[in-house]
Protein backbone atom coordinates (compact mmCIF):
# COMPACT_ATOMS: atom_id res chain seq x y z
CA UNK A 1 0.00 0.00 0.00
CA UNK A 2 1.42 3.38 -0.99
CA UNK A 3 1.68 6.37 1.34
CA UNK A 4 -1.15 8.33 -0.31
CA UNK A 5 -3.60 5.45 0.10
CA UNK A 6 -2.58 5.02 3.73
CA UNK A 7 -3.12 8.74 4.44
CA UNK A 8 -6.52 8.51 2.73
CA UNK A 9 -7.49 5.56 4.95
CA UNK A 10 -6.44 7.35 8.11
CA UNK A 11 -8.41 10.47 7.17
CA UNK A 12 -11.48 8.41 6.22
CA UNK A 13 -11.21 6.51 9.50
CA UNK A 14 -10.99 9.74 11.49
CA UNK A 15 -14.05 11.19 9.75
CA UNK A 16 -16.02 7.94 10.09
CA UNK A 17 -15.35 7.71 13.83
CA UNK A 18 -16.08 11.40 14.36
CA UNK A 19 -19.52 11.09 12.75
CA UNK A 20 -20.25 7.65 14.19
CA UNK A 21 -19.57 8.74 17.76
CA UNK A 22 -22.18 11.48 17.41
CA UNK A 23 -25.01 9.82 15.51
CA UNK A 24 -23.92 6.50 14.00
CA UNK A 25 -23.52 5.72 10.30
CA UNK A 26 -19.72 5.88 10.15
CA UNK A 27 -19.57 2.61 8.24
CA UNK A 28 -20.75 4.28 5.04
CA UNK A 29 -17.45 6.18 5.09
CA UNK A 30 -14.98 3.58 6.40
CA UNK A 31 -16.16 0.49 4.48
CA UNK A 32 -15.89 2.10 1.00
CA UNK A 33 -12.49 3.52 2.04
CA UNK A 34 -11.13 0.04 2.79
CA UNK A 35 -12.58 -1.19 -0.52
CA UNK A 36 -10.90 1.64 -2.43
CA UNK A 37 -7.63 0.72 -0.70
CA UNK A 38 -7.91 -2.72 -2.32
CA UNK A 39 -8.59 -5.00 0.65
CA UNK A 40 -10.49 -8.26 -0.12
CA UNK A 41 -14.21 -8.11 0.83
CA UNK A 42 -13.92 -10.37 3.90
CA UNK A 43 -10.87 -8.41 5.06
CA UNK A 44 -12.73 -5.13 4.55
CA UNK A 45 -15.53 -6.20 6.89
CA UNK A 46 -13.20 -7.67 9.51
CA UNK A 47 -10.75 -4.76 9.58
CA UNK A 48 -13.59 -2.24 9.64
CA UNK A 49 -15.26 -4.07 12.53
CA UNK A 50 -11.97 -4.03 14.47
CA UNK A 51 -11.24 -0.32 13.99
CA UNK A 52 -14.87 0.74 14.44
CA UNK A 53 -15.15 -1.29 17.66
CA UNK A 54 -12.11 0.44 19.15
CA UNK A 55 -13.55 3.83 18.21
CA UNK A 56 -16.92 2.79 19.65
CA UNK A 57 -15.24 1.74 22.90
CA UNK A 58 -13.53 5.14 23.10
CA UNK A 59 -16.74 7.10 22.61
CA UNK A 60 -18.56 4.80 25.06
CA UNK A 61 -15.97 5.50 27.77
CA UNK A 62 -16.17 9.25 27.16
CA UNK A 63 -19.97 9.23 27.27
CA UNK A 64 -19.90 7.20 30.49
CA UNK A 65 -17.47 9.69 32.07
CA UNK A 66 -19.78 12.55 31.07
CA UNK A 67 -22.62 11.08 33.12
CA UNK A 68 -25.00 10.70 30.17
CA UNK A 69 -25.31 6.91 30.38
CA UNK A 70 -28.00 5.21 32.45
CA UNK A 71 -26.15 2.33 34.15
CA UNK A 72 -29.27 0.73 35.59
CA UNK A 73 -30.75 0.55 32.10
CA UNK A 74 -27.54 -0.64 30.43
CA UNK A 75 -26.86 -3.38 33.01
CA UNK A 76 -30.23 -4.92 32.23
CA UNK A 77 -30.40 -4.61 28.44
CA UNK A 78 -26.73 -4.93 27.37
CA UNK A 79 -26.60 -8.74 27.97
CA UNK A 80 -29.64 -9.15 25.70
CA UNK A 81 -27.92 -7.07 23.03
CA UNK A 82 -24.87 -9.35 23.24
CA UNK A 83 -26.97 -12.54 23.06
CA UNK A 84 -28.87 -11.14 20.09
CA UNK A 85 -25.66 -10.24 18.24
CA UNK A 86 -24.18 -13.72 18.82
CA UNK A 87 -27.31 -15.32 17.35
CA UNK A 88 -27.24 -12.81 14.49
CA UNK A 89 -23.65 -13.68 13.57
CA UNK A 90 -24.57 -17.38 13.58
CA UNK A 91 -27.65 -16.70 11.44
CA UNK A 92 -25.47 -15.16 8.71
CA UNK A 93 -24.18 -18.65 7.96
CA UNK A 94 -27.70 -20.01 7.53
CA UNK A 95 -29.73 -17.22 5.92
CA UNK A 96 -29.41 -14.73 3.07
CA UNK A 97 -29.49 -11.25 4.56
CA UNK A 98 -30.29 -9.53 1.24
CA UNK A 99 -34.04 -9.87 1.81
CA UNK A 100 -33.73 -7.30 4.62
CA UNK A 101 -32.39 -4.51 2.39
CA UNK A 102 -35.72 -3.11 1.09
CA UNK A 103 -37.29 -3.14 4.57
CA UNK A 104 -34.29 -1.52 6.26
CA UNK A 105 -34.08 1.07 3.47
CA UNK A 106 -37.69 2.15 4.06
CA UNK A 107 -37.26 2.23 7.86
CA UNK A 108 -34.02 4.24 7.87
CA UNK A 109 -35.44 6.67 5.31
CA UNK A 110 -38.64 7.07 7.35
CA UNK A 111 -36.65 7.72 10.55
CA UNK A 112 -34.52 10.37 8.84
CA UNK A 113 -37.49 12.16 7.25
CA UNK A 114 -39.63 11.97 10.42
CA UNK A 115 -36.82 13.37 12.58
CA UNK A 116 -36.12 16.16 10.09
CA UNK A 117 -39.72 17.39 10.15
CA UNK A 118 -40.26 16.85 13.88
CA UNK A 119 -39.06 19.97 15.68
CA UNK A 120 -39.44 18.62 19.21
CA UNK A 121 -38.14 15.04 18.97
CA UNK A 122 -35.14 14.46 21.20
CA UNK A 123 -34.84 18.11 22.19
CA UNK A 124 -35.83 17.65 25.84
CA UNK A 125 -35.09 14.85 28.25
CA UNK A 126 -38.51 13.30 28.97
CA UNK A 127 -37.14 10.25 30.78
CA UNK A 128 -39.46 9.47 33.72
CA UNK A 129 -37.61 6.47 35.09
CA UNK A 130 -37.62 2.74 34.41
CA UNK A 131 -40.77 0.68 34.81
CA UNK A 132 -41.96 -2.79 33.87
CA UNK A 133 -43.47 -1.64 30.58
CA UNK A 134 -40.58 0.38 29.16
CA UNK A 135 -38.01 -2.16 30.37
CA UNK A 136 -39.85 -5.05 28.71
CA UNK A 137 -40.00 -3.11 25.45
CA UNK A 138 -36.33 -2.09 25.86
CA UNK A 139 -35.18 -5.68 26.37
CA UNK A 140 -37.03 -6.87 23.27
CA UNK A 141 -35.70 -3.87 21.34
CA UNK A 142 -32.09 -4.39 22.52
CA UNK A 143 -32.15 -8.11 21.70
CA UNK A 144 -33.65 -7.44 18.25
CA UNK A 145 -31.12 -4.71 17.41
CA UNK A 146 -28.28 -6.92 18.65
CA UNK A 147 -29.46 -9.71 16.35
CA UNK A 148 -29.88 -7.28 13.47
CA UNK A 149 -26.40 -5.81 13.96
CA UNK A 150 -24.80 -9.26 14.02
CA UNK A 151 -26.83 -10.43 11.02
CA UNK A 152 -26.92 -7.38 8.74
CA UNK A 153 -25.88 -4.10 10.36
CA UNK A 154 -26.59 -0.94 8.31
CA UNK A 155 -28.56 1.67 10.22
CA UNK A 156 -28.10 0.09 13.66
CA UNK A 157 -26.99 3.39 15.20
CA UNK A 158 -30.00 5.22 13.76
CA UNK A 159 -32.41 2.56 15.03
CA UNK A 160 -30.86 2.57 18.50
CA UNK A 161 -30.95 6.34 18.95
CA UNK A 162 -34.48 6.67 17.55
CA UNK A 163 -35.71 3.78 19.69
CA UNK A 164 -34.23 5.12 22.93
CA UNK A 165 -35.78 8.53 22.32
CA UNK A 166 -39.23 7.07 21.73
CA UNK A 167 -39.20 4.20 24.25
CA UNK A 168 -37.57 5.93 27.21
CA UNK A 169 -37.93 9.62 26.41
CA UNK A 170 -34.18 10.30 26.30
CA UNK A 171 -33.00 13.45 24.57
CA UNK A 172 -30.59 13.12 21.65
CA UNK A 173 -27.49 13.35 23.84
CA UNK A 174 -28.53 10.63 26.29
CA UNK A 175 -29.93 8.45 23.50
CA UNK A 176 -26.67 8.75 21.56
CA UNK A 177 -24.59 8.01 24.68
CA UNK A 178 -26.51 4.86 25.63
CA UNK A 179 -26.71 3.77 21.98
CA UNK A 180 -22.90 3.96 21.71
CA UNK A 181 -22.49 1.53 24.60
CA UNK A 182 -25.09 -0.90 23.23
CA UNK A 183 -23.56 -0.64 19.75
CA UNK A 184 -20.14 -1.53 21.15
CA UNK A 185 -21.63 -4.53 22.95
CA UNK A 186 -23.34 -5.72 19.77
CA UNK A 187 -20.02 -5.45 17.90
CA UNK A 188 -18.24 -7.89 20.23
CA UNK A 189 -19.64 -11.11 18.75
CA UNK A 190 -18.83 -10.11 15.17
CA UNK A 191 -15.38 -8.84 16.17
CA UNK A 192 -14.48 -12.14 17.87
CA UNK A 193 -15.75 -14.09 14.84
CA UNK A 194 -13.65 -12.04 12.41
CA UNK A 195 -10.59 -12.28 14.67
CA UNK A 196 -10.70 -16.08 14.95
CA UNK A 197 -11.27 -16.46 11.21
CA UNK A 198 -8.17 -14.35 10.47
CA UNK A 199 -10.08 -11.68 8.59
CA UNK A 200 -8.57 -8.63 10.29
CA UNK A 201 -5.60 -6.84 8.72
CA UNK A 202 -3.86 -5.54 11.84
CA UNK A 203 -1.00 -3.99 9.84
CA UNK A 204 -3.48 -1.53 8.35
CA UNK A 205 -6.07 -1.63 11.13
CA UNK A 206 -3.88 -0.61 14.06
CA UNK A 207 -2.59 2.68 12.58
CA UNK A 208 -6.07 3.57 11.28
CA UNK A 209 -7.38 2.70 14.74
CA UNK A 210 -5.36 5.53 16.29
CA UNK A 211 -6.98 8.08 13.98
CA UNK A 212 -10.43 6.60 14.61
CA UNK A 213 -9.90 6.83 18.37
CA UNK A 214 -8.96 10.50 17.93
CA UNK A 215 -12.05 11.07 15.77
CA UNK A 216 -14.24 9.36 18.36
CA UNK A 217 -12.81 11.49 21.17
CA UNK A 218 -13.43 14.75 19.31
CA UNK A 219 -16.88 13.67 18.09
CA UNK A 220 -17.99 12.65 21.57
CA UNK A 221 -16.67 15.91 23.04
CA UNK A 222 -18.64 17.91 20.47
CA UNK A 223 -21.81 15.91 21.15
CA UNK A 224 -21.49 16.39 24.92
CA UNK A 225 -20.83 20.13 24.63
CA UNK A 226 -23.44 20.97 21.98
CA UNK A 227 -26.11 18.29 22.58
CA UNK A 228 -29.15 18.06 20.30
CA UNK A 229 -28.12 21.14 18.27
CA UNK A 230 -25.30 19.11 16.72
CA UNK A 231 -26.54 15.54 17.14
CA UNK A 232 -29.95 15.96 15.48
CA UNK A 233 -28.78 17.38 12.10
CA UNK A 234 -25.93 14.85 11.88
CA UNK A 235 -28.38 12.06 12.83
CA UNK A 236 -30.76 13.09 10.02
CA UNK A 237 -27.89 13.45 7.52
CA UNK A 238 -26.38 10.04 8.33
CA UNK A 239 -29.77 8.28 8.34
CA UNK A 240 -30.50 9.64 4.86
CA UNK A 241 -26.95 8.83 3.71
CA UNK A 242 -27.35 5.20 4.84
CA UNK A 243 -30.69 5.03 2.99
CA UNK A 244 -29.16 6.44 -0.21
CA UNK A 245 -26.25 4.00 -0.04
CA UNK A 246 -28.64 1.06 0.34
CA UNK A 247 -30.80 2.36 -2.50
CA UNK A 248 -27.77 2.49 -4.79
CA UNK A 249 -26.85 -1.07 -3.81
CA UNK A 250 -30.34 -2.29 -4.73
CA UNK A 251 -30.21 -0.75 -8.19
Amino acid sequence: MNTLTFIFLCFAGFLAAFVDSIAGGGGIISVPAYMIAGLPPHMVLGTNKFTASMASLTSSINFIKSGNCNFKFLKIVAPFTLIGSILGVKAVLLLDESFLQPLVLVLVLAIGVYTFFSKSIGEKDNFKGLNKRNMTISIIFAFSLGFYDGFFGPGTGSFLIFGLINILGFNFLKASANARVLNFVSNIAALVTFAFSGNINYLIGLPVCLFMILGAKLGTKLAINKGSKVIKPIFVTMSLAVAIKMLLQLF
